[in-house]
């Protein structure tokens, strides 16, 4: 009998899990659709080509440049590494590029609303700031230990592409133009949906199975160790954001977990500016600019990542504007009929829209000319597919248990 009820739990567990996931996927889906159709609008109706004779010094100016058009490009982190050693190849400075970088994955509108359904304003105030802060940690540490050799080497190996010069103004008075916006929108998705899909189906189970005091072991969270215990939560956090393999969009939700565990602030701020050091990414660079320059570009984010989120951690402490708990968001039930369900409505309206331009995209022939953006792996395809088998089946359990 007792074994019996103990099955029952674990069921009724998994069940749990996946509709956890999927209130995750909820609450979050008109975000996804807003964010992105920015994204794929900027992306349509601003040249990049011009972009890297405008950074191609080590100053402020090219720092500058390239954060702002990092923020306003893709969030997703293998279009950026793309659109990053093209603007590198093309003749912009290395530093420039890790910015260019961080900002693309770090900066973007989409990243800023989630982190606000999810996280609250202060994580959206210190995503923003810490990202600034963030680039001018690693710019100057890129400065003093930059191998100019194996930037060197580097920039040899990288291939040239063609990148697409127009008049915005003409563009976007044009049909083709809209198209090519639809394009752009269903790219981005192709690029990101594996990363959302793992990290939610991950969040939930972690809500479900993983109980509070494994967080709080990990990240010494209740225990009176003051900065220590910060300095802790900030060095292991990036290296537990590289285990999960996903991205930033992905590890939202994680971090959410994590800030219901008692996880400080720099631990979570970590986590999230994490993503261009996971494993995927090193392995996508070293395709670039070979294994040396790679693991450099890691180890310096990873320093970087790690002071930064010291130094904000220590400045809202100092302003009195430390988070709370991210218990609300775990307790909630997303499933309401409120401001998310009218969104949800609204934005996958403007999805089949979307969808519908990038039909006609893909009828204008346009596509023939386009630049490919890198794949996944064969190993994130079938965890992806592992994630949507156990959302389908952990969500029959649940209603089969209900009745």
């Amino acid at each position: 009998m007792e074994k019996k009820m103990e099955v029952t739990i674990m069921w009724e567990q998994l069940g749990q899990s996946a509709i956890t996931s999927l209130g995750f996927f909820w609450k979050a889906g008109w975000a996804f659709v807003l964010g992105y159709l920015i994204s794929s609008m900027i992306q349509a109706f601003i040249p990049q080509g011009k972009l890297a004779g405008y950074i191609g010094k080590y100053n402020v100016k090219s720092i500058g440049l390239a954060t702002l058009f990092g923020a306003i490009s893709s969030s997703c982190s293998f279009a950026a590494l793309a659109a990053g050693k093209s603007l590198f190849k093309k003749g912009a400075h290395f530093i420039a590029t890790l910015a260019f970088l961080f900002a693309s994955t770090n900066l973007v509108i989409e990243l800023g609303i989630l982190i606000y359904i999810f996280l609250g304003w202060q994580f959206v105030v210190a995503e923003i700031i810490g990202g600034i802060l963030l680039i001018i940690v690693v710019s100057v540490l890129a400065r003093i230990t930059m191998p100019k050799k194996w930037v060197q080497a580097a920039r040899e190996r990288t291939e040239d592409e063609q990148q697409e010069e127009f008049d915005w103004k003409k563009k976007i008075r044009t049909k083709e133009g809209w198209y090519q916006v639809g394009h752009e929108f269903v790219m981005n998705w192709q690029m990101v949906w594996k990363d959302i899909t793992i990290g939610f189906t991950i969040a939930g189970i972690m809500a479900t199975f993983v109980p509070e005091s494994f967080w709080e072991g990990l990240f010494m969270a209740g225990t009176d160790g003051g900065f220590w215990v910060v300095l802790e939560n900030a060095l292991i956090a990036p290296l537990a954001a590289a285990l999960t393999f996903i991205g930033s969009m992905g590890n939202i939700p994680i971090s959410t977990i994590l800030a219901s565990s008692g996880v400080t602030f720099a631990g979570i701020m970590a986590f999230i500016y994490s993503d261009l050091i996971v494993p995927p990414i090193v392995m996508v660079n070293k395709k670039y600019y070979g294994w040396k320059l790679a693991l450099y570009i890691a180890g310096i984010f990873y320093v970087s990542i790690v002071a930064t989120a010291l130094l904000i951690h220590g400045g809202f402490a100092a302003l009195g504007i430390l988070p709370e708990s991210g218990r609300q968001i775990m307790n909630e039930s997303p499933f309401q009929i409120d401001y998310t369900f009218w969104f949800n409505i609204v934005f996958a309206l403007i999805a089949l829209f979307a969808l519908w331009l990038f039909r006609q995209f893909k009828k204008s022939g346009a596509h023939a000319g386009m630049m490919s953006m890198e794949g996944d792996s064969r190993f994130k395809t079938i965890v992806t597919w592992i994630c949507i088998a156990f959302l389908a089946i952990g969500t029959l359990l649940h209603f089969v248990l209900m009745l």
